[in-house]
């Protein structure tokens, strides 16, 4: 698991922001609540893979306990896939020849029908549950995506993070869904990246400006406290 200890001196400085919280929600409306388990693919999970994180393979179960959670809670899972598409209305040529060069190879086996671009078999998907591909970082671009539109046609209007990479495609999605007016909660223990600095580097960014950072048994708690009080 990767190291998730927030620097105490910015929890102190985020608790007097939040009046002492070290949290921002206090209780969830479910029926507006998706978690998004962003690119649990084979291409990032198998070991061997051509874009493999590793620390996925520690955090599925995490996940599928998460999502089973949701579900039955009333909320709604959300699968994305990181989708190569070179022929995609806008063109994102340049990423793919200079900063992702080193992964070029990777990149077109993520493409449509590919092995490697197909969910990985240990994430438990089920009826109701959607899987959106998306053709950037986040999943939140328009016209790279249609999650945006989907969660809006549900009422959805709080997203939880998990999946990977923390840094990457986590990351842009909460950034994004911030500042499209979505709540969010980022998962400490439920996200993975290629080492602890990159995913505890994230976790301080989204602690301070972007979302709620949880912990899974804080998570499934709130649920639970927050089912309750809605069958009340």
């Amino acid at each position: 698991m990767h190291n998730v200890t927030l620097p105490a001196h910015i929890v102190e400085r985020m608790r007097k922001v939040r009046g002492g919280s070290d949290h921002i929600y206090s209780s969830l409306d479910m029926s507006k609540v998706a978690h998004v388990c962003v690119d649990m693919q084979v291409g990032f999970v198998a070991e061997g893979a051509p874009i493999e994180v590793p620390m996925t393979r520690e955090i599925y179960g995490t996940m599928n306990t998460i999502s089973e959670a949701v579900r039955k809670a009333g909320g709604l899972n959300v699968f994305t896939r990181y989708t190569y598409d070179p022929s995609e209305k806008h063109s994102w040529a340049y990423w793919v020849e200079t900063l992702g060069a080193d992964q070029k190879a990777g990149q077109e086996k993520m493409a449509p029908g590919m092995p490697d671009w197909e969910m990985d078999p240990r994430m438990e998907i089920k009826a109701g549950d959607l899987i959106v591909d998306k053709t950037r970082f986040s999943a939140l671009i328009p016209e790279t995506c249609d999650m945006d539109a989907q969660l809006k046609a549900k009422g959805i209007d709080t997203l939880i993070i998990t999946g990977t990479l923390t840094n990457c495609c986590c990351e842009s999605t909460a950034r994004d869904a911030l500042q499209m007016g979505y709540k969010v909660i980022f998962m400490s223990d439920a996200n993975a990246t290629l080492s602890d600095e990159e995913h505890l580097g994230t976790l301080i960014s989204m602690y301070t400006i972007f979302a709620d950072v949880m912990d899974t048994p804080y998570l499934l708690d709130l649920i639970e406290k927050s089912s309750v009080k809605a069958a009340a």
